[in-house]
């Protein structure tokens, strides 16, 4: 058999083929099985029944139903196709009492029929018949060859579904689905989501270009580790997915995680990742579970967004506040600290050394002839001097000491810890080191340059003013007894050496 044309001529004389095709026979009617009719006119499912001769002996109330098309106006017939289709042709059970072929079932449903599963010689198909109800409707239909007790087929049963709903709730689920895919496809922030196996199901073009890894390669795997890290290891989405704990969470982003405050179940991290782009990117990401409509954790979805360059921004104010945090504090022709932060960190030591009866020193120097030299050489060449002397201190500081320049030629350094013989001790040395030390002109000549020094030791009772005062007249006894020497300061305030 070639097609419907030669179907719609044998219709119409009355012949049907034989199986080989080759012999016209008239059309015979036979009896109809009573336990045969009971059973499909029980059948809530719609059912037609043909003979071999393709007349049909049973047509239920169901396919009445279905098809607006009655039985009365059927059994008897060679006209099912009427019900269907706009013009004479075979439906399934013509084709399985034909015993067609399946190149010749492909000739009336191209790319919708399939052998049936569950029986042995049966097809099924699914198709769109638009003049059934408002719009059309989708019918599932099956249908077997009916056998006598020789095994010779002698009719056809074929049942039919109305799958409407269910072909439009899928085609609603594959439009739902594209138009999410285009929405995340869409999104200029890098997204991927992850099904309930861990498997990638989405990769946006910006998580792309993000991470450098292509959709088709990452789809389908859960291989996501690998665009992040050097090792397998679970991203945000998959701790999310598996409802890790606060506890599990921080093993992977110490310090760097914190719950959403926007999607319960969900956590936001900040991180960097050193092997994206050049040097390194700082990555923003999101990460929230994905529940069907019971509620249950179906997937996750993370976001990740590059912050490299807010987060440069960030460090460079940081820098730029400590930077002018330290010029606020600085003396910026010696580097030392200047006169205010000398008032606030004496003011604290006082107060440590009252709470915990600890102990400290000061020390006041004061560069010897100072107006001389500049006379003689010049204030660039002051400066020079005064940075020397800067340098000197400096070098002979303890980690925990401090200087500052408290004014013109005049300079104060703190000892926490230090009593009056250490303190003394160490003025000697810096005393002494300056005396030694030559500073070159800008014409190159050198110049030798001497410091005083006093001395005090925090006595219980001291304040600030009083402190610095003990210290600052130690030094000009130290100028008055001849320059060039250290003072230390006594209980009342006389100078003890």
């Amino acid at each position: 058999m070639s097609g419907g044309a030669e179907y719609a001529i044998l219709y119409e004389t009355g012949f049907y083929l034989t199986e080989k095709g080759a012999e016209i026979m008239p059309l015979v009617p036979q009896e109809k099985e009573l336990g045969l009719s009971q059973l499909v006119e029980g059948n809530p499912v719609a059912t037609i029944v043909i003979d071999a001769q393709h007349r049909v002996t049973h047509w239920n109330r169901a396919c009445a139903q279905l098809t607006g098309v009655t039985a009365e106006e059927m059994l008897g017939r060679r006209e099912q196709w009427r019900a269907f289709y706009g013009e004479m042709r075979p439906i399934l059970a013509d084709l399985i009492v034909d015993r067609a072929l399946e190149g010749e079932v492909g000739l009336f449903y191209p790319g919708k029929f399939r052998r049936s599963a569950l029986i042995d010689g049966a097809w099924e198909a699914e198709d769109f018949f638009p003049a059934f109800g408002p719009g059309g409707r989708w019918l599932f239909f099956t249908a077997a060859a009916i056998r006598d007790a020789a095994g010779e087929i002698v009719g056809a049963i074929e049942t039919l579904q109305d799958v409407t709903e269910r072909r439009l709730a899928e085609h609603a689920l594959r439009d739902s689905e594209a138009y999410q895919a285009q929405i995340l496809e869409g999104s200029s922030v890098a997204t991927l989501v992850i099904d309930d196996r861990h498997q990638l199901t989405h990769w946006n073009h910006a998580c792309e270009v993000l991470t450098g890894r292509l959709a088709r390669d990452m789809i389908g795997t859960n291989r996501q580790w690998q665009a992040f890290y050097p090792a397998p290891r679970p991203i945000m989405a998959d701790l999310v997915l598996d409802r890790a704990n606060e506890g599990s969470i921080d093993r992977f982003y110490h310090g760097r995680f914190r719950p959403s405050a926007l999607v319960h179940g969900g956590y936001e991290a900040e991180d960097f990742f050193p092997h994206f782009g050049d040097g390194g990117r700082w990555l923003f990401f999101t990460a929230a579970p994905l529940r069907d409509a019971r509620g249950e954790v179906v997937g996750a979805i993370e976001t990740l967004q590059d912050v490299t360059e807010r987060r440069r921004a960030e460090e460079a104010l940081r820098e730029s506040e400590e930077r002018y945090r330290r010029l606020s504090l600085t003396d910026s022709l010696t580097g030392l600290f200047n006169s205010r932060h000398l008032h606030e960190r004496l003011q604290a030591e006082l107060e440590r050394a009252l709470r915990y009866g600890r102990t400290f020193s000061l020390m006041v120097l004061d560069c010897d002839d100072f107006k001389r030299i500049n006379d003689n050489y010049g204030h660039l060449e002051g400066d020079r001097v005064l940075q020397s002397l800067a340098g000197a201190i400096a070098h002979c500081l303890r980690r925990t000491d401090s200087a500052y320049r408290y004014g013109g030629e005049e300079f104060v350094v703190i000892l926490p810890e230090a009593g009056a013989e250490a303190a003394y001790t160490l003025a000697e040395r810096l005393r002494s080191g300056f005396a030694a030390l030559e500073t070159q002109t800008a014409d190159g000549r050198k110049m030798r340059c001497t410091v005083s020094i006093g001395v005090a030791e925090f006595l219980p009772g001291d304040t600030e003013r009083a402190l610095m005062q003990r210290a600052d007249e130690s030094c000009y006894a130290a100028k008055r007894g001849g320059k060039n020497r250290v003072v230390l300061a006594g209980p009342g305030g006389v100078a003890a050496k």
